[in-house]
Parts: structure tokens; sequence; C-alpha cells
């Protein structure tokens, strides 16, 4: 059966979970009734057995005592009256004996009975006596035998109530195990179409090219959702070949007249096409300086553009006090500028990463610690291990971060409030290329407060090795 829609599926799925529910309840609702049922029973025979016996033994002591007045008096009255009590006697021991198994006892009272009324008048009262001896030990046994019967009733009622129980126990497993199977089943229905949407959520996010097929059967509201998912991937992928290209294009057609800029602002300032007088080596000093500026801008943006377009980090054993010197040696003009003493503390030697990635991390963290740090005061920069991760510190002194700036000091384009040393207007893409290229190893980057700087950027590198 085609479902619909979601609502229609959990409606069905819930009536399903619920059938072994209804069954179980309406199993344990008749045997309730049949337990009621044989507890009431049960319970109206032992009575009637009761009563019964206890008339019989009130009809029996009456008999005896009108025998002995009889033996005494010798009344036709009263010899009435023992014959009606022993057939009374009769009419009530018969009922009694057709539940009994045994017939010994009720043959011997039958006997005595009558042996009494035939022998009411006899000579002999030890005979007599020992007639009515005889005569109250039947009743006694014919008790005795009834009190067995009800005992062993009770025993079978006990054990058909403990059958019942198990039974009933079982059941109740079964079909609750059923029911929670069914449950399951259920809700793996609704969720498969959920399950299926985050992976297609997922691969969106990981920019793949090939989205996982819209599905032919379900609920519409959720194929409604993935039909709208392929059209937001195929939108997003177009935004994204867009954006490239015009990064790409835009930062290429810039460098062009760029570096005729430069060119043209190294001639004038060298005096190449004549003296320039003060007004014009102050215009000129400005347009060089707006031409640094503008091409560290580009630099950041194909840097950015760059880091975007690789999908994957290629990892290599990196010699980090190699990589270090490197970025110092290039970024030796600012720290002679700014006066600034760098402190490397390096205790892992070798590591496992993408050796262009953690570069820019250093590069970027390094030139942000030179722009926004105090003038000569020293910078830090620190390598070590903690527990299975490799920590790298850059610290600086100067003006603390407020926690407030610290959340968004990574997203693209953010900038922070201080003023720069240099002249150069940030671009606000340096720490967000450091958080990037973090992510892209599995990694991390936060502010974090220490004791012995301002400012310190810690980039943490998860499940990176030490292979030294």
């Amino acid at each position: 059966m085609q479902i619909g829609s979601l609502r229609q599926l959990t409606l069905l799925s819930f009536i399903v979970a619920l059938v072994p529910l209804g069954v179980l309840l309406w199993q344990s609702q008749s045997t309730l009734t049949k337990m009621a049922q044989i507890a009431a029973s049960e319970a109206q025979f032992s009575v009637d057995m009761t009563r019964q016996v206890a008339d019989m033994e009130n009809i029996a002591t009456d008999a005896e005592r009108l025998i002995r007045q009889y033996q005494v008096l010798k009344k036709t009255e009263l010899k009435q009256l023992i014959d009606n009590y022993l057939l009374r006697l009769l009419e009530t021991q018969q009922p009694v004996c057709e539940k009994l198994s045994d017939d010994f006892a009720c043959d011997a009272l039958e006997n005595r009975i009558a042996w009494l009324s035939e022998n009411t008048v006899s000579e002999d009262p030890l005979l007599l006596d020992a007639q009515l001896a005889e005569f109250r030990q039947a009743i006694s046994e014919l008790q005795r035998q009834v009190d067995y019967l009800l005992d062993s009733r009770i025993v079978q009622q006990k054990d058909y109530i403990n059958t019942v129980q198990q039974t009933q126990a079982w059941s109740t497993g079964l079909l609750v195990s059923f029911s929670l199977l069914l449950i399951i089943f259920a809700s793996q229905l609704i969720l498969s179409p959920v399950a299926k949407i985050e992976r297609i959520i997922g691969e969106i996010a990981k920019q793949s090219e090939s989205l996982p097929a819209i599905s032919k059967s379900g609920p519409k509201e959720l194929i409604e959702v993935e039909h709208k998912l392929h059209w937001l991937a195929d939108r997003l992928n177009q935004l994204e070949h867009l954006r490239h290209a015009l990064l790409r294009h835009a930062s290429h057609e810039l460098k062009t007249p760029l570096a005729s800029i430069k060119e043209g602002c190294s001639l004038l300032s060298e005096n190449v096409v004549g003296e320039l007088n003060e007004q014009q080596k102050e215009v000129v000093s400005l347009l060089t300086s707006s031409t640094e500026r503008l091409n560290q801008l580009i630099e950041h943006l194909l840097d950015y553009n760059l880091l975007l377009q690789q999908s994957k980090p290629v990892y290599e054993k990196t010699d980090t006090k190699t990589l270090v010197e490197a970025v110092l040696t290039d970024n030796a003009l600012a720290i002679g500028q700014n006066n600034n003493e760098v402190i490397v503390k390096n205790e892992v030697e070798t590591m496992y990463v993408d050796p262009n990635l953690f570069r820019r991390i250093i590069d970027n963290l390094l030139s942000n610690a030179l722009a926004h740090g105090a003038v000569g005061r020293p910078i830090n920069i620190s390598f070590y291990k903690q527990r299975d991760m490799i920590i790298l510190d850059v610290a600086n002194r100067g003006r603390k971060i407020p926690p407030e700036q610290r959340k968004v000091l990574f997203e693209p384009f953010k900038r922070g409030e201080h003023k720069r040393n240099d002249s150069v207007v940030g671009s606000g893409l340096g720490l967000s290329i450091v958080a990037d290229c973090a992510r892209m190893m599995q990694g991390g980057v936060e502010v974090v407060d220490v004791d012995y700087a301002d400012v310190c950027m810690r980039v943490s590198l998860p499940g990176v090795r030490d292979l030294s």
C-alpha cells in the first residue's frame, strides 16, 4: 500500500503497533473473566457442600437423640419422627455422595440408616449403642471425605491459577516483544526517509558532486523536501562556481593593472622620469601605500579562494623547525620594523600534517600578532603535545580581546576593533583562513587566556601523530 503522507504513515504505524497490545488486553480480560467465574463456582460449591454436611450432622444428631428417647418411651410419634429424620438424612446424603469419588463412607452410612430404620426397638442395648457408634463414625468419615474433596479442589484451583499466570506471562512477553518489534519497524519506516534527508544535507555540506537519488515511494512531504534539497544543492553549486570564478578572475584582472601602478610608482619615487617636489613625493608615497594594501588584499583573496578549492588535506611528515624558520624569514622585515622578539619553544620536532595548510596557519597567526601586538614586546610561538593532540600557541602582548568579539573573530571578513600597527587595512580573512585550515585537518582554533601574554591563539590538531 502506498503511503500518501507522513500523517497517514504515523497513524498507520501507531495502529499496527497497538494491535498486539489490543490482543493482550482482550486475552487478559478473557482470562480474568474465566478465573472470576471459576472462583465464584468453587466458592459456591464449597459453601453448598459444607452446608449439606452440616445439615447431615444436625439431622444425625437429632435422629440419634430420638432413637434413644424411643428406647425409653416407646411412643409411636417418636417412631414416625425417627423415620422422617432418617429419610431426610438419606435425601441430604445423596447429592453429597454423588460428588465423592469414594463410595465406602456413603455405603456404610446407608447400611447404618437401613439397620436403624428396621431395628428402632432393639432388645440389646449394647448392639444399639454399637450401631449408633458406627452411625456416628460413618458421618465423620463422610465429613472427612468432603473436607478432602474441598482441599483437593483448592489445590487444583491453585495449580490452574499458576498455569494461567505462566501462560499469561509468556503471552505478555511475546505480545509486548512483538509490539516493540512493530514499533521499531514503524519508527524505521518513518526515520528512514528522514535519515536519507540527513544524508543529502551531509552531502550538500561536503559539496559532493552527486547526491542520493530522490525517493520514488514514501511520504509526499519528505519527497518534496528531497526535491527542494536537490534544487538547493544545484543552486549552491552554481553560486559556488560563480564565486570561485569571480574571485579568480577579479584577482587576476586586478593584478595586471596593479603591477603597472606599482611599476609607475617605483619609477616616480626613483626620479627616473624627473625630479619630484615634496607634494608630489607625498602623493607618490600615498599611491605606493595604497598599492601595497591592495596587493595584500588580492593575495588574501587568492589564498582564501585556493583554500576553498582544496577538498582534502595532503598529509606529509613535516619538520616544524624548518617550517617556523621559513615563516620567520618571510616576515623578517615586519618583525624588524616592529622591533619584536620571536621566542620559539618547540617540543614537537616532526609531525604528520598538510605542510601548506599548516604553513598558512603559522604565517597568518604571526602576521596577526605583528599587526595587533604591542611594538617592541616579544611574541611566543609554542609547539607541544597535550594528550593525543598537537597544540600550536601564538601569543603576543597588547590589548586583550573582549569575550564578545572572540566568537566572530574567525568568521570571514570580520575584523577586530583594535587599530593595526601598520597602515594596512585588514581584509578580515587572515584568522578565517586559520580556522578553515585547522578545520580541514580536523582541528580547531580558539582564543585562550594564558598568564604570560595578553592574547593567545591556540590551534589544536587532534589525531596528528608525532613521527619523531
